[in-house]
C-alpha cells in the first residue's frame, strides 16, 4: 500500500466555494461533465462559477503569482472533466498559468462514497512539481477534503507550496479544512489509542486529518468500529 503524503496544516485558508450543491448538481450538464464531456464541463463551470469568488481569489492569492492545479480524477463513469475546465476558466479570468502534468495516480471512486470509504481509499498523485512554485488547487467538489489534503501534501513533499484551494461546490462547513484544537483534543480523548495504528495505515497522524474527517471519526462510537470499517474498505491489506 502506497502511503499518502500529507503535511501539517499551518493555518491553511478556507477553500473558496463558488456555488451551492443544489445549483451545480441539478444542472443538466453536471452528469455528462462528471463522466468526461469537456463541452458539458465548460458549460457547467461557465454557468455556475462565481465572478465575485474569482475576484476574491485574485485578492487573496494574486501576490503569489500562483499556478492553477486541477484535480485530475478518474470516476466510475469516466475522467471527471470539471476541475480541468474550471482551472482553464480561472486561468482565463485571472491570467494565471495551469499545471497539467500532475495527475491522480489511482482510482478512488469517491463520488457518492461514505466517509470511511473516502478515508480508506486515499488519492495518490504523480507528476513533476517545480520547487518553490506556488499552487492553487482546483476541484469540482469539496466534501471531507481528503483529496485536496493529499494533493497539497504531494506538492509540499516535492518542494512546491499550496497557497490555497477552490471548488465549484461543496457544503459550507467543508470549506474549512484545518481541524480545530478542540476537535483534535476530542478525537484523541475518544480514539487516541488508535492514532499509532492510523499512522501505520496512512503515514500521518490525526493532526493531518481534515476538519470533516476529524468530525466523522469523533462521531464514530468506538475505535474498534473505525478500524473495522477502514480494514473492510482496504480489503484487509
Amino acid at each position: 500500500m502506497v502511503l499518502p503524503l500529507r503535511c501539517s496544516w499551518n493555518h491553511f485558508p478556507e477553500v473558496f466555494i463558488h456555488a451551492p450543491e443544489s445549483v451545480v448538481k441539478r444542472h443538466v450538464a453536471y452528469l455528462p461533465a462528471k463522466a468526461g464531456d469537456i463541452d458539458a464541463a465548460f458549460e457547467l463551470v461557465l454557468k455556475t462559477m462565481s465572478s465575485s469568488v474569482v475576484s476574491t481569489m485574485l485578492e487573496a492569492y494574486g501576490k503569489h503569482a500562483p499556478t492553477l492545479l486541477a484535480v485530475h480524477a478518474e470516476e466510475a463513469v469516466g475522467v471527471n472533466a470539471i476541475p480541468a475546465e474550471m482551472a482553464n476558466l480561472c486561468a482565463h479570468f485571472l491570467n494565471w498559468p495551469v499545471e497539467r502534468r500532475i495527475v491522480q495516480a489511482n482510482v478512488v471512486n469517491h463520488t457518492g462514497a461514505d466517509g470511511f470509504s473516502r478515508m480508506a481509499r486515499q488519492a495518490e498523485f504523480m507528476g513533476p512539481v517545480v520547487a518553490g512554485k506556488k499552487y492553487v488547487i482546483v476541484d469540482d467538489f469539496v466534501g471531507q477534503g481528503g483529496t485536496i489534503a493529499n494533493l497539497r501534501g504531494y506538492i509540499h513533499a516535492h518542494g512546491g507550496y499550496v497557497v490555497g484551494a477552490t471548488a465549484l461546490t461543496g457544503k459550507t462547513y467543508s470549506a474549512r479544512l484545518v481541524p480545530t484544537v478542540e476537535q483534535l483534543i476530542a478525537l484523541r480523548c475518544k480514539h487516541g489509542q488508535i492514532e499509532h495504528w492510523w499512522r501505520q495505515r496512512f503515514g500521518f497522524g490525526f493532526d493531518c486529518l481534515t476538519a470533516s474527517e476529524a468530525r466523522y471519526l469523533i462521531q464514530t462510537p468506538t475505535a474498534e468500529r473505525i478500524m473495522e470499517r477502514i480494514e473492510a474498505h482496504l480489503g484487509g491489506h
